[in-house]
């Protein structure tokens, strides 16, 4: 049985922390008088009062959660985090639309990247830096940074993790959950801070600076310019960019073990050393082929090719260069890249390399299946065992995921896109990746999509956050069976 008052509790602590971190941006709003500071205000006031409410409501329940609840408290936090993390917008007026304001706070808590901004420059220095604020906070997932508080407030935290962590690894920093998420933010903060540095003294201001830190390390890909990496054409800013791009998009307990000096141990992930080729070959093949037909430098398309191919499949979706105008092969070969993802257990968003890893893995061992068919042929990872309940789950996840992209194409496409645009937005959205093709390729944005698409688009961010079960497990009757 369902129990919604420690749900409430819990979801009470989160907008709490939501509510605090949006009132952060009040400084830049003084600083650089935006005239956003009273919205900030109002917005972080009305969220903080809410989740004071929410826990209250459920102060007296029993706080320990079953795998149930967990799951249910990990998708209604991110969509209580975009309803409340609109309010800013819609206070201000930045954005009037209830549609658009959500689209583009889901958007952000879900490190897509996707906007309806067309002049992001004129927006005020507050509301900007709460835009890359969601980012950041949806980029490890607000659920991790609660575990690590939540002993203080006496509610267990385990089955949140379990249901909100990025992707199928087994790896763990520390057995106690409390001390996992912990050095899991430890990192992140960490890196975060010493990009906002390095960006500072490469000639970034430091707001900028700040906010391209905060969207990095969340593989978000927000930006402060129109032209987004592209308004930074310095080879000084996009470099560090796209090894902290990089980082981020590798699992965090390779960037745990290797921290730690033991290199070659972190080496042993398949996962990680697929994700190295992938984009050391990536850059090689299409950095000759892009010097090829431009006119620009070796090092310029070296750069171009490199950043945007770590972009997509990091799920960033940062934009250096429009690659949809270097060859139509190109363009073709970055729509696929929307359908990657880095590491799991990292940041970034997408189906990850370790389930194409076991995929391709499981194919080939049934072709050598059909030579030995009374051979036992097991399925290794790293050196160990894949149990079969997990290659199972990691196959029923890849049809699952295509059925999704087929029946969200065609959704979209109805609402009146073409289908070149409906497909593309649709696999970006699942894939929290930012920029797609055709109408809603790198150089546009999504203002122009129809209403009905951007609440369906919405949505398919939200599934592809929290990786398909933990939203779709909420749509069967089983679910909310009472046992």
């Amino acid at each position: 049985m369902i129990r919604f008052q420690p749900i409430a509790k819990v979801i009470g602590v989160i907008l709490l922390v939501v509510g605090i971190l949006m009132l952060t941006g009040i400084s830049f709003s003084y600083s650089f008088q935006s005239g956003d500071a009273t919205s900030l205000l109002c917005a972080g006031t009305v969220t903080i009062l809410a989740g004071l409410g929410l826990f209250l409501l459920g102060r007296k329940s029993i706080t320990a959660v079953n795998k149930r609840e967990g799951y249910l408290i990990v998708a209604l936090s991110w969509v209580f985090m975009s309803l409340f993390g609109m309010l800013p917008y819609l206070f201000s007026g930045t954005i009037p639309s209830v549609t658009n304001a959500f689209f583009e706070t889901i958007s952000g808590m879900t490190t897509t990247g996707a906007s309806i901004l067309n002049d992001i420059e004129k927006m005020p220095e507050g509301i900007l830096f709460w835009r890359s604020l969601t980012q950041w906070i949806g980029g490890m997932g607000i659920i991790v940074l609660t575990v690590a508080l939540f002993p203080l407030l006496g509610i267990g935290g385990v089955e949140l993790f379990v249901a909100e962590a990025p992707g199928p690894t087994s790896d763990k920093l520390h057995p106690r959950i409390q001390e996992t998420a912990k050095r899991l933010w430890f990192i992140y903060v960490g890196l975060t801070v010493l990009l906002t540095i390095i960006l500072y003294f490469v000639g970034m201001s430091f707001y900028d600076a700040i906010n391209h830190a905060l969207t990095t390390m969340a593989t978000g890909g927000f930006s402060t310019k129109n032209a987004s990496i592209a308004h930074y054409d310095i080879a000084a800013i996009q470099y560090p960019i796209i090894f902290f791009m990089f980082l981020a998009g590798t699992n965090y307990s390779v960037i745990y073990i290797s921290l730690q000096g033991k290199l070659k141990e972190a080496w042993k992930s398949e996962e990680f050393k697929t994700y190295c080729g992938l984009i050391a070959f990536l850059t090689l093949v299409l950095t000759v082929a892009v010097y090829t037909i431009s006119s620009d430098s070796l090092e310029k398309s070296f750069r171009d090719v490199l950043f945007q191919v770590v972009s997509l499949v990091t799920t960033t979706g940062y934009v250096s260069a429009d690659y949809t105008a270097w060859a139509e092969p190109i363009t073709l070969l970055f729509f696929l890249l929307l359908f990657s993802g880095a590491c799991a257990g990292s940041t970034s968003g997408g189906i990850k390399l370790v389930r194409h890893v076991v995929f391709f893995k499981k194919s080939l061992q049934e072709f050598k299946q059909l030579l030995h068919p009374n051979s036992i042929l097991p399925l290794r990872l790293d050196g160990e065992g894949v149990r079969p309940r997990v290659v199972m789950h990691i196959l029923v996840f890849l049809m699952i995921y295509l059925l999704i992209f087929v029946i969200g194409t065609i959704a979209v496409s109805l609402t009146g896109m073409d289908i070149l645009s409906a497909s593309g937005a649709v696999a970006t959205s699942l894939g929290n990746v930012g920029p797609a093709l055709g109408d809603v390729g790198p150089v546009n944005n999504f203002a122009d999509v129809p209403t009905a698409a951007k609440w369906i688009l919405s949505f398919l961010m939200l599934v592809g956050r929290l990786e398909l079960f933990t939203v779709l497990i909420l749509f069967t009757p089983y679910f909310w069976r009472v046992n």
